[in-house]
């Protein structure tokens, strides 16, 4: 269900969905259905290529896109995996770095503005009714930004930004899905991975890769993406908040599903 609304917000349209309620990802080791709530969180996904990493963050941007209550805000280095939920972006950045430090910026505008009225209004985060609006900014391959593209003040930047965004979003009410198949310690940094709360890992070539993505010495106490099969695609850890790391098949999207279901959300939010 929807979140119970104030007085003066106009309802959801039938079918939709919202941000505010948990996601779905797939299927753990015994069958049961695999959920997370994102409202209020961040996640960081990784893997080598073609591991399944860019299936699990097209299940979280596909359920945000029938969401009517978030705007989505998508930044793709190789434009491919996020251009199908184009037009349902308030924002889409392909492999142009400028505009991905603009929209960075203007987001960090937009926390600025709503931790002023969280300070005004005594509260301790952003709910339903305040005028703002959820924001999920889904970053797809993070080592485009950081290492390949731009100046090397602008890479900095670019960090600098995402790590503001993640460590200030959570109670803003802005969402981050951060993604990447070459998971290192200068691509993703302790100061920046240990701001999210949510952790997925796909199989990854060693511990340190996978404890990159998981947290450090995870490795050595058995959970280790290592351990993934070649064969095992879609099959992850995650972690969750303070809990072991959990194996499980994420759900996949065909093409068809996905051009479907972009049509169901343009149709959704015209209608909001």
């Amino acid at each position: 269900m929807l979140p119970r609304l104030k007085p003066g917000v106009t309802p959801a349209p039938k079918s939709a969905l919202s941000i505010y309620n948990p996601i779905y990802l797939g299927l753990d080791a015994r069958g049961k259905r695999v959920r997370v709530t994102l409202m209020y969180r961040n996640i960081l996904i990784g893997g080598e290529p073609g591991a399944g990493k860019s299936v699990a963050q097209g299940n979280i941007v596909a359920h945000a896109a029938l969401c009517i209550d978030v705007d989505l805000i998508l930044i793709d280095g190789k434009i491919v995996e996020l251009l199908p939920y184009a037009p349902v972006a308030k924002e889409f950045v392909g492999n142009d770095m400028t505009k991905a430090l603009r929209v960075l910026r203007e987001l960090q505008k937009d926390l600025d503005e709503r931790y002023l009225h969280l300070a005004r209004t005594g509260r301790k985060k952003i709910v339903p009714g305040d005028g703002f609006r959820a924001k999920l900014l889904c970053i797809d391959e993070l080592a485009y930004f950081t290492v390949t593209v731009g100046t090397k003040e602008q890479q900095e930047e670019f960090r600098t930004l995402v790590r503001d965004v993640v460590a200030r979003g959570r109670a803003a009410g802005i969402i981050t899905v951060a993604s990447t198949q070459r998971p290192s310690a200068d691509i993703v940094p302790t100061s920046l991975r240990d701001l999210f709360g949510y952790r997925l890992a796909f199989r990854c070539a060693t511990d340190s890769s996978s404890d990159i993505i998981l947290g450090t010495g995870w490795a050595k106490q058995g959970h280790t993406a290592v351990d993934i099969e070649p064969e095992a695609l879609g099959v992850g850890l995650l972690r969750a908040e303070g809990g072991f790391p959990r194996r499980l098949k994420t759900a996949h999207l065909e093409d068809d599903h996905v051009n479907q279901l972009v049509r169901r959300a343009v149709h959704l939010r015209k209608a909001a």
